[in-house]
Formats: structure tokens, C-alpha cells, sequence
């Protein structure tokens, strides 16, 4: 701030023989005007201006909170005006008194308190948390008034301290925009799905651990956080993280602070007993941490290929009635399931049936779980109707060499030599 001789006027000079401060509480906007005149800067004419300028602003603020025609309001307006000005002068001339006075000089009185009144707007606008559904991207609204209407006779330190507040805000967010556009999402994709910026950056770390750049459904979440215990689930301490490619040196501190609570997570995270969904969407502490696409059409479909693997796994592709019967005889009786069996080994499945029973709600239910949609009700029907006529003599302790048995495992099902 620019030395001021006269304490009176800046307030910041003090008795050199006591060493006592004297503190100014006047409105910055007055102590500016001060010492404008105080120093040559504001003459006589532009006192006059000012005077003339003033009347005007209290009665369009008055129009914006109220009513100009009563007065109490009109008294509300002054004070808003001089508070308005002020926070303008303090902000934009970083409290020097000089550059102030040259303001009040070179520009309008109104024009300055415009300028306080934008600075509010604007922060108040800013976003208060970091979750995306709670922010609608529109900027001072109508509904935003009332509180204008009380921030206009906060003190500059309020409105810096908000300001501070709401600023490290929108760096997370920011830093989180930029994530997501790394996976080609855009904003209205983050304000759609609502998460935490938080929740992002998290995500964002993990993907740059497991070298991964497309969008995170949530098959692909699956998909890497398997990667990630194969990779890591084995070491004693988490790995160092690896902040994004390219990522502005302005995003770091935001990703750096949720570096510590990922860490934090990360014993649970590498836990392969616990199923992904069951941590990440289903454990309280764990929900809205992380972020993915709520794709339900990529789910079904993610779904669809596990059912394909563990059918045609189970099948070898084969479609036959005698393949999958032969294959859903050996889940029922909790083998291993085969299309083809030797004499030898169709022999050895009989005594197993014979012992311990052959259960065939777990093929039944083998099929509802991993069949083809399309054919499940086909399936259980060949299946029902099979069992039907063959657990009697599969079953029966009367058939004491089997031949009834072998030959209906041969009639029916896949018996090779």
C-alpha cells in the first residue's frame, strides 16, 4: 500500500514517539476518496460528479433489492453502494490507496460499483462443493439475489475468504474436466452422471496405474481393478502413483490431494476375495468414491459375453442334444462337464450318481445362469424331459452291471470307446 503522511487519512501512520497504531475503520471507498483529495488526484469537479453519481446508484440498488420509494431501503442502498465501491477499490487496486484514488478519478462512480457487485455475482456463482449434480453451469440467476442481497454488506475479507474457498473448488472440478476429457467425456456428460470431482481424479489415478485411456463403464472398471490385483495385489506397500500423461502442471495439486485417501483404500481395493461391485457399489464407505459410466446397454452386454465364455466353455461350442446332455449330466451328478465320455469314464459317472445322487436343479440351474437367453427355455425343456426317464435307471441299484444304464447314457448322450 502507497505511504500516506496523514493518519487521518490512511489510517496506517502512527506516533512515532508511542509507537501506537491508529486503526481506520472507515470504508475503503472513503479512505480512497481521502486520500484523492488529500493529494491533488480528485478535484473539486469530480467531488461534484461523484456527488451527483451517487443519488443515481442508490436508487437503481434499491430498484434491484426493493423499492427506491421507501426509505429505509434507500438508506440500505447507500450503505451498499459505499460497500460495493469499496470491495471493488480493495480487490482490483490490491489496497492501495494511490491507484484506488486514480480510479475514483478516471471512472465512474457506478461503474465501480457495477464492478464490486460483478465480483459477487461471480463468486457467488462459483461452485460450493465438488459435486457436479449439484451444479448447473447457468452463472448468476434471479434466484441468486437474496444472497447477493447479504454478501453486498460483507467485508472484503468475507468475500476473499469465499472467494479462496470457492476457488480451490473449481480447481478440482477443473482438474476433473480435464480427466474426463482424456477419456473423450465431455462436462455435461460429468453433470449427467453426477459424481464427486473427487471420485474422478481417483478413477483417473487408477487408470494411469493400470495404463488404461478409454472411458470407465462399468465392465472396464471390473476389468481393471483386476489388472491392477494382478499386477500389485501381491505387493507389501501400494504403488508410487502415477499422475496422468500430460496433465497440466495446474491439476497436479488437486490430484496430488487425493492421492493419500486412494492410498488409503488401497489394501481394500486389492482384496480378491471381495467382488468389485460388492466393494466399490455396495460397501457405504466405498459408494461414490470412484467414478463410472452408468452404462445399462455395456452391462447387458458385458454380461452377455460372461454368459458366452462359461457356455461355450462348458459346451466346447458344441450344440447338439447329445453334447449338452452329456454336459449337463456331468454338472448334475458335480463333475467336471465333458461332451464326450469314454465307456470307462461314463461307468465311473454312474457309480458317482449311484452314491451320491445326481442333482438336477444344478444343471437346471447351470442353464439359466449361462445359457444363451434365447435358447434357456428349449434347454430345460430337452433337460426336464430327459431326466424324467433316465434318474430312475441312472439311479437304480437293481441295474448291478450297468447295462441299462450305459445304454441309456449311449442312446442319449456323447459314449465314446
Amino acid at each position: 500500500m502507497t505511504d500516506n503522511p496523514d493518519p487521518a487519512v490512511s489510517g496506517g501512520a502512527g506516533n512515532a514517539g508511542s509507537g501506537i497504531a491508529l486503526f481506520d475503520e472507515r470504508p475503503f471507498f472513503e479512505k480512497a476518496l481521502a486520500y484523492g483529495v488529500a493529494h491533488g488526484l480528485i478535484g473539486a469537479e469530480r467531488i461534484e460528479a461523484l456527488r451527483t453519481e451517487a443519488p443515481k446508484g442508490m436508487v437503481q440498488i434499491a430498484r434491484y433489492f426493493g423499492t427506491e420509494y421507501l426509505r429505509p431501503d434507500l438508506e440500505k442502498a447507500r450503505e451498499r453502494i459505499v460497500n460495493l465501491v469499496s470491495l471493488f477499490l480493495q480487490d482490483s487496486c490490491e489496497g492501495d490507496l494511490h491507484r484506488a484514488a486514480q480510479a475514483l478519478r478516471d471512472h465512474s462512480l457506478l461503474s465501480r460499483s457495477k464492478g464490486g457487485s460483478d465480483l459477487l455475482k461471480a463468486m457467488i456463482a462459483a461452485p460450493q462443493n465438488t459435486h457436479f449434480g449439484m451444479q448447473d453451469g447457468r452463472g448468476f440467476s434471479d434466484e441468486h439475489i437474496p444472497v447477493l442481497e447479504r454478501w453486498s454488506l460483507r467485508s472484503h475479507a468475507d468475500y476473499r475468504a469465499e472467494r479462496a474457498k470457492r476457488d480451490q473448488v473449481a480447481r478440482v472440478m477443473d482438474a476433473a474436466v480435464w480427466c474426463a476429457a482424456q477419456w473423450e467425456l465431455d462436462i455435461d456428460t460429468l453433470h449427467e452422471e453426477a459424481p464427486d470431482a473427487e471420485a474422478v481424479l481417483r478413477t483417473a489415478l487408477l487408470w494411469s496405474l493400470a495404463k488404461r485411456s478409454v472411458a470407465p463403464d462399468w465392465p472396464g472398471f471390473v476389468q481393471t481393478i483386476a489388472v491392477l490385483r494382478k499386477k500389485f495385489g501381491l505387493a507389501d506397500q501400494p504403488p508410487t502413483l502415477v499422475l496422468p500423461k500430460g496433465l497440466p502442471a495446474a491439476f497436479a495439486p488437486a490430484l496430488h490431494a487425493v492421492a493419500d485417501s486412494l492410498q488409503a483404500d488401497w489394501a481394500r481395493i486389492m482384496d480378491a476375495s471381495t467382488a468389485p461391485r460388492k466393494l466399490f457399489a455396495q460397501t457405504p464407505a466405498f459408494t461414490g468414491r470412484y467414478f463410472w459410466l452408468e452404462d445399462g446397454l455395456a452391462e447387458v452386454e458385458d454380461f452377455e459375453r460372461q454368459v458366452s465364455a462359461a457356455w461355450t466353455k462348458a459346451t466346447g461350442g458344441h450344440e447338439d442334444e447329445g453334447s449338452l446332455l452329456t454336459m449337463l449330466v456331468c454338472v448334475a451328478a458335480g463333475s467336471a462337464p465333458k461332451t464326450l465320455l469314454t465307456e470307462k469314464s461314463a461307468a465311473t459317472l454312474i457309480r458317482k450318481i449311484r452314491k451320491t445322487g445326481m442333482d438336477a436343479e444344478r444343471a437346471s440351474g447351470f442353464i439359466r445362469e449361462h445359457a444363451p437367453t434365447a435358447y434357456q427355455s428349449d434347454y430345460l425343456r430337452m433337460w426336464n424331459e430327459f431326466t424324467e426317464d433316465a434318474t430312475p435307471v441312472l439311479r437304480s441299484d437293481a441295474d448291478y452291471a450297468m447295462h441299462d444304464a450305459l445304454a441309456l447314457l449311449r442312446r442319449e448322450c456323447n459314449i465314446g470307446a
